[in-house]
């Protein structure tokens, strides 16, 4: 039987092939993201989703605060995104400047410009998970662009992409 550790653990988890988004909110005029590899679908009726996020993070703070946020799905050609709101430390003015977005019209989130979709949630439940909160919430709009290219995916500690 293997040791169970914290290196090991994450060395098994990391074959598991995950989209990558970037979790955004607003929150007291700040703008607040951060990159996440855990967004799953949980139910149709009502249209719910999941999103683990650190409790260590500022993003953790805010969202639970302010209760609304966006997840932007990113495609292939945004892995520097990606690794910018993956950055710990950034500053939190200006975090955005990098990243060309709108603002969600039911929330007011930063919609990341060329994601492959956006969603508006609005936090339903929030559930402690050793480090990391999963917060739970109900879609309140989405948006699917016409067009739609590779997928950005992190697989094995790394940055690919599947189309």
């Amino acid at each position: 039987m293997t040791d169970l550790d914290p290196a090991r653990f994450r060395q098994a988890m990391g074959r598991l092939v995950q989209g990558v988004s970037v979790l955004t909110t607003h929150c007291e005029g700040h703008d607040h993201a951060m990159t996440a590899d855990t967004v799953t679908s949980v139910s149709l009726e009502p249209l719910l989703v999941l999103a683990c996020v650190e409790t260590e993070s500022r993003f953790h703070d805010a969202v639970l605060e302010c209760g609304l946020w966006g997840v932007n799905v990113l495609a292939a050609d945004q892995r520097p995104l990606s690794e910018w709101f993956a950055t710990r430390g950034r500053p939190l003015h200006g975090q955005l400047d990098r990243a060309p977005f709108r603002r969600g019209e039911e929330t007011g989130v930063a919609l990341l410009e060329g994601a492959l979709m956006h969603l508006e949630v609005r936090t339903t439940d929030a559930h402690p998970a050793g480090d990391h909160v999963i917060v739970v919430g109900e879609v309140l709009s989405l948006d699917i662009p016409d067009t739609v290219g590779p997928a950005l995916v992190h697989y094995r500690g790394r940055y690919g992409s599947i189309a």
